[in-house]
């Protein structure tokens, strides 16, 4: 799909329950239409627009087959759009996905680890964004270490996937969408 497929939608801009420490940032959630016309259904970089201004983002996948967007406060007002509001987006895959940023404890451990980071380094993109979320969506920090050192044994043995994660979150649900606030 290159940017002449861009897929175009309207959707309603939500504020988050629990925004956490940022207020100002909103969100919204892909038509399942949408969603379906993407390379696939965990996390995927689209470059697009939010009422014509531009943006760059990884779209997180809501549990549900589908996506949604974190719409930074800073985009929201360039688009001129608030909580509530129907907005109009334009998205099409990025053509590269770009590397993600790796989390210091992991980073940390890898880097103690050169049998892992051997393979680490042999994966591909799509592969370490499925161990950094694996690896990030744990809830608790004891889970979250556990989770690190084992993907540093993983790798270590050749396994280049993260077992029994699901991107999508729909099997598992351990990944969805916020709670709208409205």
């Amino acid at each position: 799909m290159g940017k002449s497929d861009a897929l175009v939608f309207e959707t309603k801009l939500h504020r988050p329950s629990k925004p956490g420490m940022d207020e100002g940032w909103r969100y919204l959630v892909l038509p399942k239409s949408v969603s379906d016309k993407l390379p696939r259904r965990g996390r995927t970089s689209v470059e697009g627009t939010l009422n014509g201004a531009p943006f760059v983002a990884t779209l997180e996948p809501d549990g549900q087959l589908s996506h949604w967007l974190k719409v930074s406060k800073d985009l929201g007002e360039a688009a001129g759009a608030s909580a509530g509001n129907t907005v109009t987006v334009q998205i099409a895959p990025v053509d590269r996905e770009p590397e993600p940023d790796l989390p210091a404890d992991l980073k940390t451990a890898l880097a103690a680890a050169p049998a892992a980071k051997a393979v680490w380094d042999d994966t591909t993109t799509i592969a370490r964004l499925d161990w950094i979320h694996w690896i990030e969506t744990a809830k608790q920090a004891e889970t979250r270490q556990r989770r690190v050192d084992s993907a540093c044994d993983m790798l270590a043995s050749g396994k280049k996937r993260v077992c029994c994660f699901d991107p999508s979150g729909y099997y598992s649900k351990s990944l969805s969408a916020p709670q709208a606030a409205e």
